[in-house]
């Protein structure tokens, strides 16, 4: 892995409280970018950017906080809004954040099912918001970090929300099927990554063993380096290049998606 300086660039890293997102943007800072750290309420990005001051010595001015819960989409455009205002340059924005679907069939106060919500249509939401910040100077990219149960996955058109059939699994690979879908859309240059299984809060969905949340991270950082080439809707599983499932890279499903994701997000033209 490259250990190149980054103290040029500026990068938002969602879910950035706990788990690979907190390992990411310590790696980040610790090479010298700015990071945007967000947590899903102010006190929780705080706490994660006193974590990383107080454990890695990165200097505070390198640290920004930003709160938003994901299951509130309200929240995600006015977070959206103040990062846009703040920092009209983003270099890299790593959609990080993700829950497992829970037990029960849960539907968020904007009418989606949860972990489709907060797995993909937050950072649907939140890409395209900051679009022209991405893109304000060339090489601007998207770190999608998804995960290896897309390949177990469909995307329920007619009944996305799964409320129908639901199963936590299937609404969680569902998520996830769509966030490395939409590394395949043309506004932004951007890819997906399956940082292995590691051991976060997401772990029983995978396994009972797995690598910790530094190594994980490891393979997203290193797709937020400028010196690493990346093609837009590339898939790596850690730090190889793999095809990831067929339909992630069908242009009439990137189509069918992006239509599906304005509708549940309120774009609706």
């Amino acid at each position: 892995m490259s250990d190149s300086d980054l103290s040029t660039r500026t990068v938002l890293v969602t879910g950035a409280t706990s788990g690979i997102g907190l390992e990411t943007a310590r790696q980040l800072a610790e090479r010298g970018a700015t990071v945007l750290l967000h947590g899903r309420i102010t006190e929780e990005a705080q706490a994660a950017a006193d974590n990383l001051i107080a454990t890695s010595g990165v200097p505070a001015g390198r640290l920004r906080t930003f709160a938003a819960d994901f299951s509130r989409l309200e929240e995600v455009e006015t977070m959206a809004q103040r990062v846009a205002a703040e920092h009209p340059h983003l270099d890299v924005l790593v959609n990080n954040a993700g829950i497992a679907a829970p037990e029960r069939h849960t539907i968020t106060a904007d009418g989606n099912e949860i972990a489709f919500q907060v797995n993909f249509l937050a950072h649907y939401l939140l890409t395209g918001a900051l679009e022209s910040a991405l893109t304000s100077e060339p090489g601007g990219r998207v770190v999608n970090v998804s995960s290896s149960l897309h390949r177990t996955a469909n995307i329920s058109w007619a009944d996305p929300n799964r409320a129908r059939r639901y199963s936590r699994l299937a609404a969680y690979a569902q998520s996830q099927l769509a966030l490395t879908v939409f590394a395949a859309d043309p506004r932004v240059t951007a890819v997906s990554v399956h940082p292995g299984v590691c051991r976060t809060a997401l772990l029983p969905l995978y396994a009972h063993e797995g690598v910790s949340p530094s190594e994980g991270a490891a393979h997203v950082v290193r797709l937020c380096d400028p010196a690493v080439e990346i093609v837009n809707g590339a898939y790596y599983d850690r730090a190889e290049r793999v095809d990831p499932a067929p339909s992630a890279t069908e242009d009439r499903t990137v189509k069918r998606l992006n239509k599906l994701a304005d509708l549940l997000v309120g774009h609706t033209s």
